[in-house]
């Protein structure tokens, strides 16, 4: 038997059954707002929130099948319309609270999605995108406040008044391990956002192979700082603390280094998943040996390489290693420093399984120890995606062999333990979020000013790269501090304000191929010298 086959869900699976078979009166999660609010709630009573509103989506006439479209913060609410999503067989799309009109009206369209579920805060950006939604029936505002607001904007309900009367029970869908479960948007390097399909199936995997590197246990408490809207989310604030029957500790509020640290020793964290840009600024803090993390047992890290000298500061000052892994929205995590395996600092660590990923050529065809190629992963890997979303093509595309290739590069050793090279695409990786240039590019050429542009990673220190963006003006047309700060707006108006270049440089000719396509790798390779220049 193949290693990954373990990781094959029964036929018939709904991924909520993971969370049904826990001790209903364990407290499931604690709900912490940067106002001091305060709330926990036990596995029973989250299911029976999930049950009502699953009911109640039922008899509004929602379908298993249907795509849903979910825009919500770190709420405990949060948690129980997946829940009810996934026990009815809908497809959820998760969906950051930052996203412009622009970037929903495409996932609105391109998924055919026909309802949206939206914190009450962040209705303004659907309300911007009109009535050009055919298939979208119905908008529901959630909110503790919702239902008492004077004023619900039109066409909206109110997700509350969905869950009066509905019984505490509901029968999850029989779906199949095929079925779809997660519509994620993931940035492409032309182009709009692509859909990648996971499938109730894929979260049974993932459940499985993130054990080994999460080093979850029963008692624990866990902190995973990731924000629905995210695959991540999905990954371990969601599937791999509710799964476990673990208790999850939920932070509403801004990234702060100092109130972070305070809350891992007031709650007594045990396991802990953050970013790799939060780590560093933590490591950075003054005072950092104040602080009490002894309860802190399992720290991790992933979306992008953490700096050695980050890892290093945890170790020296809090006797704990930070493990670095390595996934995409894709997949699941493929490489990690698991918990029984020595760490190799500047390592990826090793594969989750003996040929679930390698390192390949452009044939697919693994390479020996040292040699540089693409990151792949086996396409009979459970957790890999099933395709994108109305493009099974594209998938087809990027398979080579037997193996997916990710975009990424690195080298193996000669004991198996990876080594990140960086990536082999125009994709930019800042501070864990997935940007495409397209999406920056085409609102920067929104702007009267500019007659051309690129983007690409530029590498800082504290977030590993940032967007930045070379801006070819129109004839007549200055380039000065006003106009880098007026763009950097103009971005943000258009796409989710993540995505906007924090650096911007005026020059007067793209780089370009002798068929006129912009060489955005000349660009990415001159700012990794100056760089290293420092």
């Amino acid at each position: 038997m193949k290693p990954y086959e373990q990781w094959i869900a029964p036929e018939y699976y709904n991924v909520t059954s993971e969370m049904e078979r826990h001790d209903p009166g364990k407290i499931a999660l604690k709900w912490l707002s940067e106002q001091g609010e305060y709330e926990e709630i036990t596995y029973g009573k989250l299911l029976a929130m999930a049950n009502r509103l699953a009911g109640g989506l039922s008899g509004l006439g929602l379908r298993p099948g249907d795509r849903v479209l979910v825009m919500m913060p770190r709420h405990i609410m949060a948690y129980a319309i997946y829940l009810a999503c996934l026990k009815q067989g809908l497809t959820i799309i998760p969906s950051s609270e930052m996203l412009r009109a622009k970037d929903l009206a495409y996932r609105l369209r391109h998924s055919e999605a026909r309802a949206v579920v939206v914190w009450h805060g962040v209705t303004a950006e659907v309300e911007k995108i009109g009535d050009d939604l055919p298939a979208l029936a119905f908008r529901l505002l959630v909110g503790s406040d919702a239902a008492e607001m004077s004023s619900i904007p039109k066409g909206w309900t109110p997700i509350e008044s969905l869950m009066d009367g509905q019984p505490e029970v509901f029968e999850a869908v029989k779906t199949h391990r095929d079925d779809l479960a997660v519509l994620a948007y993931t940035s492409g390097t032309t182009g709009n956002p692509k859909g990648v399909m996971h499938s109730h199936g894929w979260g049974y995997a993932h459940l499985r192979i993130t054990r080994s590197w999460l080093d979850i246990r029963e008692n624990d408490i866990v902190w995973a700082t990731a924000a629905p809207g995210w695959q991540k989310w999905i990954w371990s604030p969601f599937l791999s603390v509710l799964g476990n029957g673990v208790t999850g500790f939920v932070y509403h509020g801004s990234f702060r280094a100092g109130r972070y640290l305070e809350l891992i020793q007031q709650h007594g964290i045990q396991v802990l998943c953050c970013t790799p840009t939060e780590y560093r600024i933590m490591s950075k803090t003054d005072g950092l040996e104040g602080y009490d993390l002894s309860g802190l047992r399992s720290a991790v890290s992933a979306g992008e390489p953490l700096n050695q000298e980050v890892i290093r500061k945890f170790q020296s000052v809090f006797d704990i290693t930070i493990r670095d892994g390595y996934g995409q929205t894709e997949s699941t995590l493929l490489i990690g420093n698991l918990k029984d395996t020595p760490l190799r600092l500047g390592s990826m660590g090793k594969a989750i399984s003996p040929g679930v990923a390698e390192i390949v050529d452009e044939e697919g065809l693994p390479l020996p120890a040292g040699v540089v190629g693409n990151i792949a992963v086996h396409v009979d890997m459970p957790a890999l995606f099933k395709s994108y979303y109305l493009d099974p093509e594209r998938k087809a595309q990027n398979v080579c062999g037997s193996y997916f290739m990710t975009g990424d590069r690195a080298h193996k050793d000669e004991e198996g333990y990876f080594w990140y090279e960086g990536r082999g695409d125009d994709i930019i990786i800042s501070s864990g979020y997935t940007i495409g240039p397209f999406e920056v590019e085409e609102a920067l050429m929104k702007h009267e000013a500019v007659k051309e542009c690129a983007a690409v990673a530029s590498p800082d220190e504290l977030r590993g790269h940032i967007v930045k963006a070379f801006v070819v003006l129109k004839e007549g047309i200055e380039g000065n501090a006003d106009l880098i700060k007026e763009l950097q707006a103009h971005v943000k108006t258009w796409t989710a304000p993540y995505k906007y270049p924090r650096q911007i440089e005026f020059i007067d000719d793209l780089p370009k191929t002798n068929t006129g396509k912009i060489r955005r790798v000349e660009l990415r390779e001159r700012e990794e010298q100056a760089f290293r220049r420092g």
